[in-house]
């Protein structure tokens, strides 16, 4: 299969730091690497532009780096809520995307775009989930997801809660009573 040559003009996390030349799939420099100004042709004239500019961009990147670095420290420890609907057993009608934990974060004073979130895995249950935020390709930080159905729950699950047992006392007491109340019931029937 073919493979483009490229210049990065920044660290790209799995790929090499500035300056490398590395080969990557057309689609993947075409869609991706070229329209974020993450990466430049690798041809003549490209490398010649790179080594006069070289230390312009990396002066450029020190200082985008110490900026996430301060915002960094000064965001540690965030946490989001998402409210969403669930079902009984704890799990969403749906799901939780790198777009809603954007925008609970720019509402809780971090503003960043979807494509900055990273998640292992998607968020489809009730809970705490964490969540990793890059500021910058050599900077991120860990973002702690608070999915509930309520605020009251969001409260509760961030003191450290466990929501689901509640729920299930409150139907034993439930069951329990139901049980009492038939016992005199039969009983009244047999004496009679």
């Amino acid at each position: 299969m073919p493979q483009t040559e490229l210049i990065l003009l920044q660290r790209v996390e799995h790929l090499g730091q500035m300056g490398d030349v590395v080969r990557v799939k057309p689609g993947y420099a075409r869609n991706y690497l070229l329209p974020q100004g993450r990466a430049l042709r690798a041809n003549a004239q490209n490398r010649a532009r790179f080594e006069t500019e070289r230390a312009q961009l990396e002066a450029q990147n020190i200082k985008r780096r110490e900026e996430a670095e301060r915002l960094a420290e000064r965001m540690h420890g965030l946490s989001v809520t998402i409210i969403r609907q669930a079902g009984d057993s704890g799990s969403l009608y749906g799901s939780v995307t790198t777009r809603d934990i954007a925008q609970a974060a720019t509402e809780a004073g971090l503003t960043i775009g979807r494509q900055q979130v990273e998640l292992d895995q998607p968020i489809k249950v009730l809970g705490l989930h964490d969540a990793r935020v890059a500021l910058h390709p050599e900077v991120s930080i860990g973002v702690t997801v608070n999915v509930a159905r309520s605020v009251e729950e969001a409260e509760r699950q961030a003191r450290g809660e466990t929501i689901g047992e509640e729920d299930e006392d409150e139907v034993e007491t439930f069951g329990a009573e139901v049980e009492s109340d038939e016992t005199p019931a039969e009983d009244a029937q047999t004496e009679a």
